[in-house]
């Protein structure tokens, strides 16, 4: 132990000691690999909160380029705040707000966690389409996890043009928000076991960008951080987490700020002086968008997303992983569109010709064909709206997590649990912001099962028993690497892991049930429709699929 440590905990056990009946009362302490760090004690249950601890760092001159670790700590760090955002449009009242200083975890450890009883991890990384999401109680309260005995840490990431702008040159190579979680996935497995946990026993979920995100970091992380994985709607195969970049975003940044140029350089160092605020405001008004790529090789430049992930064969015969989607993904999207938008809507058209490398005649082909397996031969309007949902939720969702599976079992996972949730409850969090009351659960809807949402009522005894089993699922799956070790009253079915010949699935509703193949038809469909056409595929590389 460091002496400047030592002369800063031997009051506080001094004072345990002579005061063992104010136990409760003293801040937690915790005398990491980065220095001492103190927490606070949780209004609302047996556990610690040590929140906004910096993993990370931005380099001021480059805040468009990789993040490096956070140095060590010369005095007691106070781990009191869980307000850090990184820059974006935050998407509960649409303002601009966040600092590059954002890069903090939170970790919420029950009471029971001790150098004795070290207790299994649980990392949680936000969803939000790789452009806005934050780890804070606002959203991603611990209390249901950490009742389920198990330390939760939630971790922000760079997003936008700070995180994911990709450029052919090895100051900006791309990826720098997946990039920033894997540094804060090295933090916790070097430091979590100062906090009572198993650095050997550390699960990584995430939803939406951040299950494509969870999935990245299985892909091509290349050390190992972590055992286990749950992807919630969201994994690397899914149209939305691979796009060909920009690399001309930042000139159109510059000129749109008043500074024309066509070097890159002198465009990104332009943009560095530039407040964080007034970048998201113009990326926004740009219509520019950003998500992971493919980097280009630079030397002495280490890349993380190096090729497809189509074109990667993981070793995963030790890797458990949960993985799923909701019932209706899409249901949002149409449920809250006008009728005008229904009207000017190329869905089918638009889908393919963005994923697909078809010449004209092959496109109006193909888009005729899923046309007519989702609505027959009406036109697009809101009287199909149920077929509407049904093809963007397996384009999106469905049918690349299924695509996953197979994938991973080819490449040898033994451990794949597969589930569709589809509770329709008071918490269903998009549903109920958007307040619409179609049946089913849309994209996220599930969140609000899991964290204690801070502007949401207490849950009703329906909702309570959901969060209970869903909460246990993940926590034994954390534990054990099995959701259902054994039945119980309140898990009283057995949640079998996925073969290449039985693809079983937990259905999640009010009562929970084993179903084979889940969507069958519909997936069949896209399973011979890949076959078929797989060799177009955008970014296909050498013929693996």
């Amino acid at each position: 132990m460091k002496e400047g440590k030592f002369k800063v905990i031997l009051p506080v056990l001094f004072y345990l000691i002579q005061n063992g009946s104010a136990l409760s009362r003293i801040d937690p302490l915790v005398d990491s690999k980065i220095g001492l760090i103190r927490g606070l004690k949780a209004p609302d249950g047996d556990y610690s909160m040590f929140m906004g601890i910096p993993f990370a760092t931005v380099d001021k001159s480059n805040p468009f380029g990789p993040s490096t670790p956070y140095p060590s700590f010369d005095e007691v760090f106070e781990a009191y705040d869980d307000s850090a955002i990184c820059p974006q449009v935050e998407e509960f009242n649409k303002t601009i707000v966040g600092t590059l200083d954002c890069l903090h975890l939170n970790i919420y450890v029950p009471n029971s966690a001790n150098s004795r009883n070290r207790l299994p991890v649980l990392v949680w990384i936000y969803g939000g389409g790789f452009s806005i999401g934050f780890s804070g109680r606002y959203l991603y309260g611990p209390r249901y996890l950490v009742k389920q005995d198990i330390i939760l840490v939630t971790l922000n990431y760079r997003l936008g043009p700070y995180g994911f702008m990709c450029l052919d040159t090895p100051n900006v190579p791309g990826n720098q928000g997946l990039k920033d979680q894997q540094l804060g996935l090295k933090w916790i497995k070097d430091n979590i076991e100062a906090f009572g946990g198993d650095s050997d026993k550390i699960t990584i979920f995430g939803e939406s960008a951040g299950g494509a995100s969870v999935d990245f970091q299985l892909l091509y992380g290349q050390e190992k951080l972590f055992d286990k994985i749950i992807t919630q709607s969201g994994n690397a195969l899914a149209p939305f987490a691979v796009q060909s970049p920009d690399t001309s975003a930042p000139l159109k940044l510059s000129e749109y700020l008043g500074f024309t140029t066509t070097d890159i350089e002198e465009a990104l160092a332009f943009l560095a002086t530039v407040d964080t605020n007034l970048i998201i405001v113009s990326t926004v008004e740009l219509g520019l968008q950003f998500f992971p790529c493919i980097e280009k090789d630079f030397d002495q430049v280490e890349n993380f997303i190096y090729d497809h992930p189509l074109n990667i064969q993981p070793k995963l015969r030790n890797v458990a992983i949960i993985i799923g989607y909701n019932s209706h993904e899409s249901l949002a999207t149409y449920e809250t569109m006008s009728s005008e938008g229904f009207s000017t809507l190329n869905l089918f058209y638009d889908s393919l010709a963005d994923n697909f490398n078809f010449d004209k005649d092959q496109l109006v082909e193909m888009e005729e064909v899923v046309r007519h397996f989702y609505i027959g031969d009406e036109k697009i309007s809101e009287e199909v709206k149920q077929g509407l949902i049904e093809f963007s939720s397996d384009f999106s969702f469905n049918y690349p997590a299924q695509r996953t599976i197979r994938k991973y079992l080819d490449n040898g996972a033994r451990n794949i649990y597969h589930y569709v949730f589809d509770y329709d409850g008071d918490r269903n969090f998009v549903k109920a912001r958007l307040n619409f009351t179609a049946p089913g659960a849309t994209h996220a809807d599930e969140i609000g099962y899991l964290f204690d949402i801070s502007y949401m009522e207490n849950p009703t005894p329906e909702d309570q028993l959901i969060i209970d089993r869903f909460t246990t699922l993940w926590a034994n799956f954390v534990k054990y690497g099995n959701p259902t070790p054994q039945t119980s009253e309140l898990l009283p079915v057995q949640w079998p892991a996925a073969t290449k010949a039985a693809q079983s699935c937990l259905h999640i509703d009010s009562e929970l049930t084993v179903e084979k193949r889940n969507y069958k038809s519909r997936i069949a469909f896209w399973d011979l429709f890949y076959k078929l056409n797989g060799n177009a595929q955008k970014l296909y590389v050498d013929g693996s699929n």
